[in-house]
């Protein structure tokens, strides 16, 4: 749920910046944040790649950003919000638990999309993109207000460092006193981590790895000390800081939507492929009514994964032919899949070209080159057999 708008003129800084400087990473402008996209003296992206589809990276991710949605003068106001304002169904989360949802315009295109948390009774922290992180919290302002709510913008008051992959766990719990062997996906809860009394710890993440973000006080010393500590007890792992890079090849081997790319506000929910986020049955909510003028419509688009047959990496915007010559779509995300070994993509198409072995071509530099529908997500990670008590496996957000 990453994202790459335009930019502002002054890039912001996250707390770690300097740190990430000091270690050498190579920065770059992301939706306005000066961020590392990776770190060369580590081996890169490649290496980050693969050190969290095997064990364990640690990420800023400090830029997104955070809005609480609480109780107003009586209880059940908050809950009222975040349903108008998002398509999943808040009502059915337990206190500690937290969804995928996403906040649409009347039009059932995308404001972006977030993840949910429910805090206590009457009470939502909604995580939210960097790029569009004013927008958000403009909009999301001016559609509570008519609720008996309290909105708070809680953006710059953390740190938040996704520590991610399959040991994930175990460098986590050697730093905080939270048991975390029964906290399950889009789960939360609260722990001393790093000494730091109660910190949000929730195992969720944007690698289709198990993995954690925890949120810290956000001032550098603080975020440096916890950043460093990490790295330190990840070591015997193999542990690799890693940057914005490896970060949106890993959520596209496992088809999370980056906005900007696969949603937006001219994509609808059905186009996107998101519907089973999206809660129709809950009662009304903004979008949904033009989403029901749509499914009636029938979809013109759909999101598909590709495959390249010959050789070619098919870039975010080429565009999409069908195997009679015709235009039919553009790619949206397009990379290398260091886990594979394929040059793979995202792209909408009509859904008469949509089934897995279809044939297809993508323009790369004036080139027609062949590549073939394939089934999503390219990377799903292995079930494991759970200890007594422990979390469930599973790649995609739910």
């Amino acid at each position: 749920m990453e994202s790459q708008t335009s930019p502002p003129t002054q890039l912001r800084k996250t707390p770690l910046n300097a740190v990430h400087r000091r270690m050498g990473a190579k920065m770059v402008n992301f939706g306005g944040w000066d961020m590392p996209v990776e770190y060369p003296a580590t081996g890169g992206l490649l290496a980050e790649h693969r050190a969290v589809r095997g064990a364990v990276g640690v990420f800023d991710v400090s830029h997104m950003g955070d809005i609480r949605i609480r109780t107003g003068r009586t209880p059940g106001g908050a809950l009222a919000a975040v349903q108008h304002i998002s398509m999943n169904d808040a009502a059915q989360l337990a206190i500690g638990q937290a969804h995928y949802s996403a906040m649409l315009y009347p039009q059932g295109t995308f404001v972006d999309d977030v993840i949910v948390h429910r805090l206590g009774a009457d009470d939502y922290l909604l995580v939210i993109n960097a790029g569009t992180r004013e927008k958000d919290i403009a909009w999301v302002r001016e559609n509570t207000a008519g609720f008996d709510c309290v909105v708070e913008d809680l953006s710059d008051a953390y740190t938040q460092i996704a520590i991610q992959g399959p040991r994930a766990a175990e460098v986590l719990q050697k730093l905080s006193d939270a048991n975390l062997a029964p906290l399950k996906s889009y789960w939360f809860t609260h722990g001393t981590v790093c000494g730091l009394a109660n910190t949000l710890i929730a195992r969720t993440g944007y690698t289709g790895e198990d993995g954690f973000e925890i949120y810290v006080p956000a001032d550098a010393a603080t975020s440096e000390k916890v950043w460093n500590r990490v790295l330190e007890a990840g070591k015997e792992f193999g542990v690799l800081p890693c940057g914005l890079g490896a970060r949106n090849t890993l959520r596209l081997e496992a088809k999370m939507a980056l906005y900007g790319h696969e949603i937006s506000e001219t994509i609808n929910v059905w186009e996107a492929g998101l519907d089973r986020f999206c809660k129709m049955e809950k009662g009304d909510f903004l979008g949904r009514a033009a989403l029901e003028r749509a499914r009636a419509a029938g979809q013109t688009r759909t999101l598909v994964g590709l495959e390249m047959i010959e050789r070619g990496i098919a870039r975010d915007g080429y565009r999409v032919f069908s195997a009679a010559g015709a235009e039919i779509g553009a790619v949206t995300s397009g990379s290398p899949s260091p886990t594979l070994g394929k040059n793979i993509a995202l792209a909408y198409v009509p859904p008469a070209e949509s089934a897995p072995g279809r044939i297809v071509f993508v323009e790369v530099r004036n080139q027609k080159v062949k590549a073939q529908v394939v089934a999503t997500p390219f990377y799903k990670r292995a079930r494991k057999t759970a200890a007594p008590g422990a979390a469930p496996q599973t790649a995609q957000r739910t």
